[in-house]
């Protein structure tokens, strides 16, 4: 009898999974990572976080569905890049057109801290609930510069910096104590534009007027209290209590389910049937470098190499299943060379007849701009940091700094230019010849290939590049971006363009079974050429450090410092 009892609710725990009310739930606490993980490491430090790609198609996918009833989303004090959330946002509010529950839940938006990205995005559901003891945030968004000549000149440290040209502002990091008037300018636009985006994202979600926004920013931070006064806020209530709510409206009877465990779904509807034509989508992340794309055990983030992404480019182009790719790119840039060799790829690739559509992520920047330029179209969020069409180089003559500390350099070689590149001595007057000769020369080439790419003329060209940061939104405008819209608009995009079914499969590149990732590449034409590995970078987890004191980085095509909209 105990045994029946036991089948019996074993069917009836399956029939309830397999038919009740379904309430997605998304717990953004630890994050999202922009892509599948492209290494092992990647994928070890990667297990429990959900990648932004699956969350999009799951959301897609639950627009249509009828068990799908609510969406709830925690929202937690990591932070998202700017156009992640609003990739976020425009999901949120698709679902929710679709006559779904949308509900966010915050302990705070802020402990003692800026929130206004968070609520940003919190703005776009139905109910906003926020914890009793929690805050909004919301303050405005700012952008700050450190500049080291200072220290760097205490140090004995003396910069040699050439830029192309003067909003590529990475130099004044070093050779400057304050703002240029370029700098300020194009930092003020950055801060303006992204503001406009935030008020008018908050106005529209939460019924209230844009003028009110704006007097609500200047007004904040909010204790809890004021912020449902206020409008901001629906509700506080603790979590227990905001589940509890749910489930009144949608039904006790509705099942919980991690939106990552629904986005997986059957397998058979996962998997592109053989012979049918696919879009591939192709991940391109980090800071560019010449070689395989990687990521340090030691932390500081992932690397770009341009061996991984043109092997990846080459065996979707020579895929006859694959009709159409989407590149999606997220990189502040990195090295000249390498961003060159990847643009190449994408000229072939729109050469071979197949359209190549990029979609760009919080940053696609310098060498991030240049492997998008060559797309068929390009597509961005508003709040997208794009273009520092420019280049920089020099060093840093460390020999004041080694006499204060009683180190003596002497140098033997052959060649007056030998030891051109060594930290211990300034360069020579022809020595910057040959320095301002190699600036002018990647200047003129990134210049003459936007123009080409993006259909404008070069004197239009330079007058959108010259290192000036964009937002995706005025990037638009000025027609360096198509389309501003996320990775679902620019895969729906390259299938128009190549003439696919709305909901033909996307194949994320190159996609290798076990045993292939196992055995070696027999050549760079092979499709296991484009795996990523584990890379002992020099700088670990202080590579960020080092690149705002001036370290050596990945190139001269590198948006400089950290660029937060906070």
């Amino acid at each position: 009898m105990d045994a029946t009892k036991v089948i019996i609710d074993g069917v009836d725990r399956f029939r309830q999974r397999r038919t009740a009310p379904l309430v997605l739930e998304l717990d953004l606490t630890e994050g999202l990572t922009e892509g599948p993980p492209a290494d092992p490491l990647s994928a070890l430090l990667a297990m429990r976080r959900t990648s932004l790609t699956d969350v999009l198609s799951a959301l897609k996918r639950a627009r249509t569905d009828p068990r799908v009833k609510a969406l709830i989303v925690k929202i937690g004090t990591r932070p998202l890049g700017l156009a992640m959330v609003q990739e976020l946002r425009q999901a949120v509010v698709s679902l929710r057109a679709a006559g779904k529950l949308t509900v966010v839940f915050a302990e705070t938006f802020g402990e003692f801290a800026t929130g206004t990205i968070p609520y940003y995005l919190g703005s776009a559901f139905e109910r906003v609930y926020l914890q009793p003891s929690g805050d909004v945030g919301l303050t405005g968004v700012a952008m700050e510069q450190r500049f080291l000549r200072g220290a760097l000149g205490k140090l004995g440290v003396e910069p040699q910096m050439g830029q192309r040209h003067e909003y590529k502002t990475a130099a004044n990091t070093f050779t400057q104590d304050h703002m240029t008037d370029a700098h300020r300018e194009s930092m003020g636009r950055i801060t303006e534009s992204v503001t406009e985006q935030v008020v008018a994202g908050v106005a529209e979600g939460r019924g209230l007027e844009p003028a009110r926004v704006r007097e609500l920013v200047d007004q904040g931070p909010f204790i809890g209290a004021e912020a449902v006064e206020a409008g901001l806020v629906d509700r506080l209530a603790y979590r227990d209590e905001v589940y509890d709510e749910v489930k009144q409206a949608v039904g006790d009877d509705s099942l919980l389910l991690y939106v990552g465990r629904y986005g997986k779904g059957p397998i058979a509807k996962k998997l592109p049937r053989p012979g049918e034509q696919t879009v591939a989508l192709v991940h391109g992340h980090g800071s560019i470098r010449l070689g395989r794309s990687g990521r340090s055990p030691l932390g500081g983030g992932s690397s770009m190499g341009s061996d991984t992404v043109c092997a990846a480019l080459r065996a979707a182009r020579r895929d006859e299943h694959v009709k159409a790719v989407v590149f999606r790119v997220d990189s502040p840039g990195g090295s000249y060379v390498a961003s060159d060799a990847i643009w190449r790829e994408v000229v072939l690739t729109r050469r071979a007849g197949k359209p190549i559509v990029v979609s760009m992520g919080d940053l696609a920047a310098s060498g991030g701009y240049m492997v998008s330029m060559a797309a068929d179209a390009i597509v961005a969020q508003p709040g997208t940091l794009t273009g520092s069409i420019g280049v920089f180089g020099g060093k840093a003559v460390i020999g004041g700094l080694l006499e204060k500390l009683g180190v003596t350099s002497e140098t033997v070689g052959e060649g007056a230019n030998s030891a051109m590149f060594s930290p211990t001595n300034g360069f020579s007057e022809a020595q910057w010849a040959r320095i301002n000769a190699w600036l002018d020369r990647v200047y003129d080439d990134f210049v003459n290939k936007v123009a080409e790419g993006r259909g404008l003329t070069r004197e239009r060209a330079h007058e959108l590049a010259k290192g000036r940061v964009w937002t995706g939104a005025d990037a638009q405008a000025g027609g360096l971006v198509d389309e501003l819209g996320g990775l679902e608009d620019a895969l729906a995009l390259a299938r128009r363009k190549a003439g696919l079914a709305a909901d033909s499969p996307v194949r994320v590149y190159p996609k290798l079974n076990p045993l292939e990732r196992l055995r070696p590449a027999e050549s760079s034409e092979d499709r296991t050429a484009a795996l990523a590995r584990v890379r002992l970078e020099a700088w670990g987890p202080l590579a960020h450090l080092a690149t705002e004191l001036g370290l050596p980085s990945y190139g001269p095509l590198m948006l400089p410092g950290s660029w937060t909209i906070r």
